[in-house]
């Protein structure tokens, strides 16, 4: 058995010897090293990741209670209705099984007497659009406090006459706020006159652009100033 443990012993040192074999303990070193050190760093990156996603919740969660708190705000200075106190948007956040990544589900609720239901086929279509008039302004005070272009296409679509008033006056305000911001820009499209009327009351606002055909077909743009 000791002479064939010897040259076993004397085969493996000739193997050794070898050139793709040689150094071979410094290479496992080396390799053993890395591996420990690839854990390390795998650990590291999966502790960061959770720290990331912490921050990342928490830096949601402000934001939605932001944006929550000026859509209550613009929702009961502009709506004129007695059906809904105040609107807000509902997050739920929920991890895909496919990847570790949060994703988050969005509503829109309609609160009275402090009871919620989805908006979602329960509201008119003026309701509707000034929920999404809203809503954008909210996003835009909270991601862009220093927005340079506010523009609204038709914003008075399906609104009644009380609730266009409320919110030509809150427009009014957004414009007195940001008046003395240079590159401050209020564009607004619409066929409605009597709106664009009330807007001349805003202090600032001196004009308007009338945008029509002339006998040939062509546009024709046209300064009209407030009387």
């Amino acid at each position: 058995m000791l002479s064939e443990l010897k040259e076993r012993l004397k085969i493996n040192k000739a193997e050794l010897k070898k050139t793709m074999n040689k150094d071979i303990e410094k290479k496992f070193r080396e390799k053993i090293y890395e591996l420990h050190v690839t854990k390390a760093i795998d650990k590291d990156i999966r502790d960061y990741a959770v720290a990331l996603e912490k921050c990342l919740m928490e830096f949601h969660r402000e934001k939605m209670e932001n944006i929550n708190l000026i859509i209550r705000e613009l929702w009961r200075k502009i709506y004129r209705g007695n059906d809904i106190d105040h609107i807000e948007i509902k997050t739920e956040g929920s991890v895909s099984t496919e990847s570790d990544r949060r994703k988050y589900d969005y509503r829109v609720v309609q609160s009275k007497n402090g009871v919620e239901i989805d908006m979602r086929g329960r509201c008119s279509a003026g309701q509707k659009v000034l929920a999404c008039l809203i809503i954008r302004l909210a996003l835009a005070e909270t991601f862009s406090t220093r927005f340079g272009i506010l523009a609204l296409d038709e914003p008075t679509t399906n609104l009644d006459q009380e609730n266009i008033r409320s919110l030509c006056s809150a427009l009014g305000e957004i414009v007195q706020e940001r008046r003395m911001q240079k590159n401050f820009m209020f564009i607004i499209i619409t066929h409605d006159k009597e709106f664009i009327e009330s807007l001349g009351n805003i202090d600032k606002v001196s004009h308007y652009y009338e945008v029509s055909r002339n006998e040939h077909g062509k546009s024709r743009v046209k300064r009209i100033r407030f009387t």
